[in-house]
């Protein structure tokens, strides 16, 4: 590639991907559906996770960017009747995406169905590998298994996993895992593999949760006929698409930031397929190259991307897409940030499910956090302020006291004994 382009600072970077994932336009004033659609619009998706020691993790980022909005509003957008939402897989995890994004995914659908896993032959499969070992091992030990799967749920529907099995047999925790590599938290049941490799090829779809597990039913009878009868893309415009959805909610980015694998990116591609679309939308003026301050890789700015002031106050769920991919987090705040929940309680350091504090445009403090149900209380167990930043006490005190309100709790707990830790522990109980 030719690109290289104008240099930049760091400082201008992080005020455009801020701004980028609406940081720089300052809550609303209610946090009513007009505002959940248009956060969700900037974040671009929201990933979804099963840990709930505070909130599951999608309500974070519209929070972040909202305020106190009622989660009932989120819920009825992703799975109610009238959604907006639907969910899907990018790379190894799973998220809520725009409606309007859903055509720009049917292309993976077909390359799954064709269920050629091999990289080198099918480079745009996108599965979790638990399907890819689960659907090799069933279509050899258990042919027409996944028909059955399906006529069950077309007959039944809609159900779990576990109510989709067409025979009930369950393998027991102590049978022997089918499929080792995949490790026994992904050691799914046949009639899971079947009703995930289903949900993956959108013969079926989510639709809804019950105690946050799927439920699936026939795409048909969740999604709307006119948006099933959409015209279809191509691979090439689809790619085109979801890269500038990426590109849109970035701000400014590498190509692995935008399009990579391993988790790092919105919708990942192939590395030879994203050169190629990253070229394109360069030649056609949509992507400006640019060289970050102390980024080696080439970058790339969303042509309407624009610096500006950002004067930001949130704390960010771990899997908010300003902060999702680790390495650029360390480029744009020079905050080293990973998260603790399958790190050993003796080796964690900043504590389990740790938020980083925003506050203007730099990530400020460490803030552990917990929802106590049972005493409905919001806990702070360890609170860590970044070295040379400003005193975050009195705003992290308001915004603990506004994610308290948002979450129902009546109390805020913060046994922190960091001298920061002490600081907000006064500040929230004048």
């Amino acid at each position: 590639m030719a690109a290289v382009g104008d240099e930049i600072s760091v400082g201008v970077a992080r005020r455009i991907a801020l701004g980028a994932q609406g940081f720089g336009d300052g809550r609303p004033k209610r946090g009513d559906v007009r505002a959940v659609r248009k956060a969700i619009g900037r974040a671009g998706v929201l990933q979804l996770d099963s840990v709930n020691v505070l909130t599951r993790s999608h309500y974070l980022p519209v929070f972040s960017r909202v305020g106190n909005y009622p989660r009932t509003t989120l819920d009825k957008l992703s799975w109610g009747a009238e959604r907006e939402l639907f969910e899907y897989f990018w790379g190894h995890k799973a998220a809520l995406i725009p409606l309007t994004a859903y055509p720009l995914m049917r292309w993976r659908m077909r390359a799954a169905e064709r269920q050629v896993w091999d990289k080198e032959l099918s480079p745009d499969v996108t599965a979790p590998w638990s399907v890819v070992t689960g659907m090799r091992r069933l279509t050899a030990e258990r042919p027409g298994y996944v028909d059955q799967v399906l006529r069950l749920i077309t007959e039944k529907g809609p159900l779990t996993a576990g109510e989709a099995s067409p025979d009930g047999v369950r393998r027991k925790r102590t049978d022997p895992d089918p499929d080792p590599g995949t490790g026994r938290m992904w050691n799914w049941q046949d009639a899971k593999i079947a009703t995930e490799y289903l949900f993956v090829t959108g013969q079926v779809t989510i639709a809804g949760r019950r105690h946050f597990e799927r439920i699936y039913d026939l795409t048909e009878r969740v999604l709307s006929a006119e948006l099933l009868a959409s015209p279809e893309l191509t691979a090439d415009e689809a790619r085109r698409e979801l890269v500038r959805i990426a590109a849109r909610g970035l701000g400014v980015a590498t190509l692995k930031e935008l399009c990579g694998g391993s988790g790092q990116a919105h919708f990942p591609l192939p590395a030879a397929t994203a050169r190629q679309v990253i070229g394109e939308l360069t030649d056609a003026g949509e992507l400006i190259p640019v060289r970050v301050e102390g980024v080696k890789q080439q970058s790339y700015r969303w042509h309407e991307a624009k610096d500006r002031p950002i004067d930001g106050q949130a704390l960010l769920s771990p899997f908010d897409p300003l902060i999702w991919n680790r390495d650029r987090t360390h480029h744009l705040f020079d905050f080293f940030y990973r998260i603790s929940i399958y790190t050993p309680a003796p080796q964690r350091i900043h504590g389990y499910y740790v938020l980083p504090f925003l506050l203007g445009e730099h990530l400020v403090a460490r803030v552990d956090l917990k929802s106590d149900r049972g005493t409905s209380t919001l806990v702070v167990p360890t609170l860590t302020p970044e070295p040379d930043t400003q005193d975050p006490t009195d705003p992290l005190a308001a915004e603990l006291q506004l994610m308290a309100a948002w979450l129902g709790l009546d109390h805020i707990e913060v046994t922190a004994t960091s001298p920061l830790g002490r600081a907000v522990a006064r500040a929230v109980a004048d």
